[in-house]
């Protein structure tokens, strides 16, 4: 399938995020680079030569702590595919088809870095597959992260030999069955394919991708729903201000304050506290207004800030590591040598895979603690118990869907153990401290996930309760237009009705915004 439009070259320079964001979510092409494959020709014809009379580590060597028995001429293309047959032992449930894609083009660009001595049919056939939309079968337990995402990857380069199985056109096939209707040839094993695709960081790397995806845009709806509320309680604008955030020399926590400013900048319920308490006596002893809101409220910019610095953080390692070269050994046919060391090892996007998902986990506190205080009467004193709009006593408004809010906030707290201290020796005791950036990956994923279930129930609760309130021509433009795309799924409800499936939409919805 050859899509129609502009095409993004790899190998040329360092792919962006931008780049990357073009490729997996408006589905651009790839195309490889000249000069870029030149360097991969070059680097297997080098390899192809040195290795003459030398030992070099998974060509003419075992694997692992078996590298000291030497393979015979003979056996050495046997020795790659029996490399990827034995490594494919993934279980588990198949990884989302978005992260295969990203692991496919992390795995992509680092070969076209031209240092894995990789035939270049192996580069060729790998940008096919992205482009027609040809996805292996790839399980999520059994990468360590180090050497790299070796079992992940494995099930990756079995599909390019012709074997396993695929996602093709909604379906999952036999790989052969996939190839035969595209035209494809499976990839010859020559020097050394079969290391050069599976040893690496790029199951990791490409899921940690997809995983910022998710977390910008997790990003921008808390800061939305923050604002609403802040909105419906008709809270004062100094938290939010530049003058009292930008005495805090932390760059997430003035953008945070910034992109409130921008949401809520024609909002007609935000107070001026110069205007309500500075500048007229104040007679009554006891205020009836608060003079300051909840710390859920009144906090969002220094509580959402570390958020926005960590996702940003967690965005240049990631996008470093997709664009260098994480296999072993490294081919220089530039020195005209080979370099062994530990490329491979996956410590730099494991641990800011633990720091992403406990800055989101983090995020989902947030947004559930705003869910209690809407449903909380005795709170916020302006909305009847649990955006209850039918008959108290009778009908029950949001009080079941709380409890999902709380039990998956909590799951998200177990889960935001981190993984990379969390190595356990494998391998014979080769792989003696381990990354496992995979698993770090994955369990963040899972973390983002829930958060979307939380943040959906909240978004729920806001539109309740502007309802309730009757703020729809007030709000500002930013919250109407939250208020107006959500009632265009789930309409206002009094009675008590099955509120899964509106919630599902509201997941839904919010996860196609990335």
């Amino acid at each position: 399938m050859q899509k129609n439009m502009e095409s993004i070259k790899v190998g040329s320079a360092p792919l962006s995020y931008d780049d990357c964001y073009d490729i997996l979510v408006h589905d651009k092409p790839v195309e490889l680079d000249f000069d870029a494959m030149t360097k991969v020709y070059e680097s297997y014809y080098f390899l192809k030569e040195f290795i003459k009379n030398k030992v070099i580590y998974g060509v003419n060597t075992g694997f692992g702590p078996m590298a000291q028995y030497k393979i015979s001429s003979e056996d050495q293309v046997q020795l790659q595919y029996n490399l990827i047959r034995s490594h494919c032992s993934g279980s588990g449930n198949p990884i989302a088809l978005l992260n295969v894609k990203a692991l496919m083009l992390a795995r992509l660009n680092t070969l076209m870095c031209g240092y894995s001595g990789i035939h270049p049919d192996g580069v060729m056939l790998l940008k096919e597959l992205i482009n027609r939309d040809i996805y292996p079968v790839i399980y999520e337990h059994g990468g360590l992260g180090a050497s790299g995402d070796l079992v992940q990857l494995a099930h990756l380069a079995l599909v390019l030999i012709g074997e396993g199985e695929v996602h093709y056109k909604g379906e999952i096939v036999e790989t052969a069955v996939a190839f035969k209707a595209e035209d494809l040839k499976p990839l010859s094993m020559y020097i050394r394919e079969g290391l050069a695709i599976i040893n690496g960081t790029s199951a990791m790397c490409g899921i940690g991708l997809v995983n910022l995806l998710h977390a910008k845009n997790l990003q921008k709806l808390a800061v939305a729903a923050s604002c609403m509320i802040v909105e419906m309680v008709g809270s004062y604008d100094d938290h939010y201000s530049t003058e009292l955030n930008s005495v805090k020399r932390h760059p997430g926590q003035n953008h945070i304050a910034e992109a409130m400013q921008a949401f809520l900048t024609d909002s007609e319920l935000i107070k001026k506290r110069e205007k309500h308490l500075y500048n007229q006596p104040i007679k009554e002893n006891i205020l009836k207004d608060k003079v300051q809101e909840y710390y859920s409220i009144r906090c969002v910019p220094q509580i959402l800030g570390p958020v926005a610095d960590t996702i940003n953080y967690t965005e240049q390692v990631v996008i470093n590591e997709l664009n260098s070269v994480c296999d072993n050994p490294i081919i220089d046919y530039e020195n005209k040598n080979v370099f062994h060391g530990g490329n491979f090892h996956g410590d730099y996007v494991a641990l800011e895979m633990d720091k992403l998902k406990i800055a989101i986990t983090k995020l989902s506190m947030l947004c559930e603690r705003q869910i209690n205080f809407l449903l909380n009467d005795k709170l916020n004193g302006i909305i009847p118990p649990f955006v209850n709009l039918g008959t108290l006593g009778l009908n029950l408004g949001m009080q079941g869907v709380q409890f999902t809010a709380t039990s998956t906030t909590a799951e998200n707290q177990t889960l935001c153990f981190p993984m990379y201290v969390h190595s356990i020796p494998s391998n014979n005791d080769n792989q003696d401290i381990v990354s496992m950036g995979a698993n770090a990956a994955l369990i963040t994923q899972k973390i983002i996930f829930n958060t979307y279930e939380i943040i959906a129930i909240e978004f729920m609760a806001i539109i309740q309760a502007i309802d309730h309130l009757k703020l729809q021509d007030r709000i500002s433009k930013c919250s109407r237009d939250y208020y107006t795309e959500l009632r265009a799924l789930i309409p206002v409800f009094e009675q008590d009705t099955i509120k899964h499936k509106d919630q599902l939409k509201i997941i839904t919805h919010f996860k196609r915004r990335i």
